[in-house]
C-alpha cells in the first residue's frame, strides 16, 4: 500500500523547516496544494528573503510555540530530531516528512504523471561516484534517467522533468527523515563512523542507512562488515551484494580481471559486465563503487553492454581522487572530499608510497584503526587543522619512523608536543593575519609534502576530516590544494 498525502488538506498548516537550496524546493513543491505554508529557520537574513517573496515566515520559538496549529512538518535534512521545533511536533503527534519523504509520497500518488522507478544509493562513502556511475550506466541503455538527492538537484526539483527512472543519491539524514522509502532497488556501499552526533550513536546511523534497502532489490557492499550485517533484515525480496572477489551465486564479483554478475543473469550463470581495467577511480574502492552501480543498473536489466560502455567513458568527479598534475616525478592528488577516516583509508590503500595531508575536523571520529591499516603505504604526513594533533598522535602509535610536517598558526590553541630529539616530527608556524589563510596554509601544505616526496611518489590530500575550520568547504579545500600545486608546477 503507498504512502498517502493526507495531511496535504485544504486549509492546512504546514510548516517547513530550513530556508535553503531544500526548504525552497519544498515551497514549491507545495505551492499546487491549499495549504498555508509556514517556514522556520535560524538564519533571519535568509527568513527575510522568504518574506520579500511574500512567503510567509516564523522564528523558531515561535514555531515551537504554536506548533500544534499545524497539521505537517516537512524539514530539511539537516535538522536532527533532537532540534527544539521537531522535538515539540514529535511530542504533540505531529508527522514529520524530509523534502525525500515529500517526493515519495508525491511521486507515489502520481503528482507529476506515472510514478518512477528509484534506484537509492547510501553509504558513508562512494555515494556520489557510485551513482554517477550508474546514472551513466542507464543513459548508455537508452532510459531516461535523472540524477539527484544529495547530489545535484533535490528530488523535489526534478519531478517535473521527463524520466522512468531516478538515479538517487541519499544521506543518512534524508533516509531518517524518509520512513516511508520503498525503491525499486537500494544500496549500502558501507558504513562506518560517521555523523554520530546528529544520530546518537553507530546503530542509529546504521539503521537510517537500512532504508535503502527496504524496496523490491537490496544490494550491500559484501566486504564492508556492517553493510552486510544490514542484508538479512532487509525487507527487500531480493537480496544481493558484490565483492571484490570471486562472487557466489546470486552475487557480484570480479574473476579473472573481470566485473561478474551471478545475480541478476538467467538461472545465476556468469555475465561479464566490464573489465576492472575500465574503471577510471583509482584503486580497490572504483571497483566497488562500479559493482554497487552495476548491481542497481542490473536490478533492472540494464543490458552488460551498456555498463560496460558507461565504466569506459566515466570520468571521476571533481575532488574525488582527481590528478592535479605530475611535478618532478610527484603524482599530486585531490581526494579532498575523503571528509572521514574510512574514506581517507579507502584512498590511501590506491597508492603504494604515499605523502598523506590530513587534518581538519575529525568530528568525534578515531583515526586509529585507518593509520594502522595504511602505516605501510606512507613515506610522509603533513598535518593542518584542528585535529591534526590526533592525527600525529595516531601516527605516533602506529607509524612512528614516519617523517610528519605539522602546520599551525600562532593562534592555535593546541600544538602537538614533540621531544626536541624527535627527528621525525617537525612543526611549521603558518602566518594567521588577514585574509587567504587557506591559500597560505595549502602552499606551505604542498612545500611541506614536495620536501618528503621522491620520485614516484604520490602526495594526497585525503583528510580524513571536515574542511570548515580553515575553508569554505572541501570543495574550496580541493581548489586551495589544486592551486597551490599548480602554482609550483609553473
Amino acid at each position: 500500500m503507498q504512502p498517502g498525502l493526507e495531511p496535504l488538506t485544504s486549509g492546512a498548516q504546514v510548516l517547513v523547516t530550513g530556508a535553503r537550496v531544500t526548504g525552497r524546493a519544498v515551497v514549491a513543491a507545495l505551492a499546487s496544494f491549499d495549504v498555508h505554508i509556514s517556514v522556520c529557520d535560524d538564519n533571519a537574513d535568509m527568513l527575510k528573503a522568504l518574506a520579500d517573496n511574500g512567503i510567509h515566515t516564523v522564528a523558531p520559538a515561535d514555531a515551537v510555540a504554536a506548533i500544534s496549529d499545524f497539521a505537517l512538518v516537512v524539514t530539511s535534512p539537516g535538522f536532527p530530531p533532537g532540534a527544539p521545533v521537531l522535538a515539540a511536533a514529535a511530542a504533540a503527534g505531529i508527522p514529520i516528512w524530509g523534502d525525500v519523504e515529500l517526493a515519495w509520497r508525491l511521486d507515489a500518488a502520481g503528482h507529476y504523471g506515472p510514478p518512477r522507478r528509484w534506484l537509492v544509493v547510501t553509504g558513508t562513502n562512494g555515494k556520489t561516484t557510485t551513482t554517477s556511475m550508474l546514472h551513466a550506466m542507464l543513459v548508455a541503455d537508452g532510459r531516461r534517467a535523472v540524477l539527484c538527492g544529495n547530489i545535484g538537484d533535490p528530488v523535489l526539483d526534478v519531478l517535473e522533468q521527463p524520466a522512468d527512472v531516478l538515479a538517487v543519491e541519499l544521506s543518512s539524514f534524508q533516509l531518517f527523515w524518509a520512513p516511508s522509502l520503498r525503491p525499486e532497488a537500494g544500496a549500502v556501499l558501507n558504513v562506518a563512523e560517521d555523523h554520530l552526533d546528529w544520530h546518537g550513536g553507530f546503530e542509529a546511523y546504521a539503521a537510517a542507512k537500512a532504508g535503502a534497502l527496504a524496496g523490491r532489490v537490496a544490494v550491500v557492499g559484501l566486504d564492508d562488515g556492517p553493510a552486510a550485517a544490514l542484508l538479512p533484515s532487509a525487507p527487500a525480496s531480493v537480496k544481493t551484494g558484490f565483492r571484490l572477489g570471486e562472487p557466489a551465486a546470486g552475487e557480484l564479483g570480479v574473476r579473472d580481471g573481470m566485473l561478474v554478475d551471478r545475480a541478476f543473469g538467467d538461472d545465476s550463470d556468469d555475465v561479464v559486465l566490464a573489465p576492472i581495467t575500465s574503471i577510471s577511480v583509482a584503486g580497490p574502492v572504483g571497483v566497488l563503487d562500479a559493482l554497487g552501480a552495476a548491481a542497481l543498473a542490473r536490478a533492472v536489466g540494464v543490458e552488460p553492454a551498456s555498463i560496460a560502455n558507461a565504466l569506459a567513458r566515466f570520468q571521476v568527479g571533481r575532488h574525488r581522487a582527481e590528478r592535479v598534475a605530475v611535478v618532478d616525478g610527484v603524482t599530486y592528488v585531490d581526494d579532498s572530499k575523503a571528509t572521514n577516516p574510512h574514506a581517507a583509508q579507502a584512498s590511501l590503500l590506491a597508492y603504494p608510497r604515499v605523502v598523506w595531508v590530513a587534518g581538519g575536523l575529525l568530528k568525534g571520529a578515531s583515526v586509529d584503526d585507518m593509520v594502522a591499516a595504511v602505516a605501510d603505504r606512507l613515506v610522509g604526513a603533513v598535518l593542518i587543522g584542528r585535529d591534526r594533533a590526533v592525527v600525529a598522535e595516531a601516527l605516533s602509535r602506529h607509524a612512528p619512523d614516519v617523517p610528519v610536517i605539522e602546520l599551525v598558526t600562532r593562534e592555535d590553541a593546541v600544538v602537538h608536543e614533540t621531544n626536541e630529539s624527535d627527528v621525525t616530527h617537525e612543526t611549521r608556524v603558518v602566518d594567521a593575519s588577514g585574509p587567504g589563510l587557506g591559500a597560505r596554509v595549502m602552499t606551505e601544505v604542498v612545500a611541506a609534502a614536495a620536501s618528503l616526496a621522491r620520485t614516484g611518489d604520490t602526495v594526497l590530500l585525503a583528510p580524513a576530516g571536515a574542511s570548515f575550520d580553515q575553508f569554505a568547504g572541501y570543495a574550496d579545500r580541493g581548489d586551495t590544494f589544486a592551486a597551490a600545486v599548480r602554482a609550483v608546477a609553473r
